[in-house]
């Protein structure tokens, strides 16, 4: 079994980094130059990654009414969306492989997280 080691508060501190790197990547990599899902896929799903740190519960949350679990479970659906749609959408070059790196992570960040330990009754 792999450790794992990434915490709440480092998942934390990578989220809006992450998010505006995904708004960014796609004019600095030239995404989209032969399919522009490519380009807007990698935009729109920053600026939703922005929008949903904001309102999670956790420390650098904004308005934290999002639980945790759930923004957990978002990052793995769109890991694995990001792995199949170079596939579905037949992306190629740098368009396929900017995706299909960046879902693998996102998935290998989702799967090494720490589970929380639950508060103990006294």
């Amino acid at each position: 079994m792999f450790p794992r080691f990434i915490t709440k508060t480092i998942h934390a501190y990578l989220d809006y980094p992450v998010a505006l790197g995904l708004m960014a990547m796609p004019f600095l990599f030239g995404l989209g130059a032969y399919n522009s899902l490519a380009f807007w896929l990698s935009v729109a799903t920053g600026v939703a990654a922005f929008a949903l740190t904001i309102l999670t519960d956790h420390h650098l949350g904004v308005v934290r009414v999002l639980p945790y679990s759930l923004h957990l479970a978002v990052d793995g659906i769109v890991g694995i969306a990001f792995v199949v749609a170079p596939i579905i959408l037949g992306f190629a070059g740098i368009d396929f492989w900017y995706y299909m790196i960046l879902g693998l992570t996102v998935l290998a960040v989702v799967g090494l997280h720490q589970p929380e330990e639950e508060p103990r009754a006294v």
